[in-house]
């Protein structure tokens, strides 16, 4: 069996630096926010090219609070695409803004920037684009027409850490940058965990007083605040991984450059990489027209697959309200029905991915030579 995502094989890597940092943890007694936290803050913002990081107890609340801290609310449109996993819209409603959604581009699966304009209002507050799978989005052509309008834009880098352009790294290019640390993530806690980066002094402020009761000292509250507080295990745990997370990119880029060699000539298609852009493969997935069909069959030969996103959030029960029809996102639907989540982590073997490329050329009817050979 090839497991979709194996972090035990992580652990095996870290898992001693982890047991020593959670024991630190423990026999201080810092077990919400603190030190730990305070240190993993610092180092993130560095990684990433950032003057400030605020740590958070889930990438949602990451969302929902630099809506916030950017003061969006009720009758105001922020726009995004459906093509996301469910929380970058539901923390809009956090805030009793609309979601107003264009769709995305068919070759980066990234927001459309050519559709972006003409959905911008006077009522239009920020834009979150989303870094789906681990490729930035269209940031140049965004910020232009962002600018041109006067509207911040908030980058939702849950599946992003790292990506970059020009050396210039996800999250620093719009007003803030929201990350996850849900375990599965390319930077994952042991546990749940999310932060936001930015460089503007104020917004990171606003935001460490709202993850804590809109406190700016103890039992002083200035604002109505949450407890979105990063635990000190987490913060403990993330800042050791930290340590490993560009060898681990590097290994998910030595992973999908493999299945890109070995699917060459499959009928499938494969991950786009548009030129300057370093991908960090978050997710690789792949499309065909009968991916139910492809899907049961490498589960039949013992590989285990995923979908990110079977059914956009236009189209979901909860969101119905919004008004939007099948139809009206043409790519972002069809993507829901074609796209294949292969198997991805960093310490996949050569033999694994072969055997993963084996069982999709098998299933799409190509005549297999090459995946045998990566074996070898």
């Amino acid at each position: 069996m090839i497991p979709f995502l194996d972090l035990q094989a992580q652990y095996r890597v870290v898992g001693p630096e982890l047991e020593e940092a959670v024991i630190n943890v423990m026999r201080c007694g810092e077990f919400v926010l603190g030190s730990s936290v305070s240190s993993f803050e610092k180092n993130f913002a560095s990684y990433c090219g950032a003057k400030h990081c605020v740590a958070l107890n889930t990438g949602t609340s990451a969302l929902h609070l630099a809506l916030l801290a950017l003061g969006v609310g009720p009758d105001d449109d922020v726009i995004t695409v459906p093509m996301t996993f469910v929380a970058t819209v539901a923390a809009i409603r956090y805030v009793n803004a609309t979601p107003v959604f264009v769709d995305i581009d068919p070759d980066t699966w990234t927001m459309d920037a050519t559709q972006l304009e003409a959905a911008i209002t006077p009522r239009t507050k920020a834009i979150i684009p989303v870094h789906l799978h681990g490729r930035l989005a269209d940031m140049s052509a965004i910020l232009a027409i962002a600018k041109r309008h006067g509207i911040p834009v908030i980058e939702d880098c849950a599946q992003a850490h790292g990506a970059e352009i020009g050396g210039k790294r996800a999250g620093t290019f719009g007003a803030i940058g929201c990350f996850s640390f849900y375990p599965g993530k390319n930077l994952g806690a042991c546990g749940e965990g999310g932060g936001i980066i930015t460089n503007n002094g104020k917004y990171a402020e606003v935001i460490a007083q709202l993850r804590d009761w809109g406190q700016t000292s103890k039992y002083n509250h200035e604002r109505h605040g949450f407890n979105y507080r990063m635990d000190g295990i987490q913060g403990a745990v993330l800042d050791v991984k930290l340590r490993y997370l560009q060898k681990w990119t590097e290994g998910r880029r030595a992973v999908a450059a493999l299945y890109d060699d070995l699917l060459a000539d499959c009928a499938v298609v494969t991950p786009v990489r548009p030129n300057g852009l370093e991908h960090v493969y978050h997710v690789y997935a792949i499309q065909t027209a009968e991916r139910d069909r492809v899907q049961g069959q490498l589960k039949a030969a013992g590989v285990m697959t995923n979908i990110h996103y079977p059914r956009p959030v236009h189209l979901q029960k909860a969101y119905a309200d919004l008004g939007y029809r099948a139809g009206d996102f043409p790519v972002s639907e069809t993507l829901g029905v074609t796209t294949l989540s292969l198997p991805m982590f960093p310490e996949l073997s050569k033999q694994q991915i072969a055997a993963v490329s084996h069982a999709v050329r098998f299933a799409c009817g190509t005549r297999d030579g090459r995946s045998a050979e990566a074996a070898e």
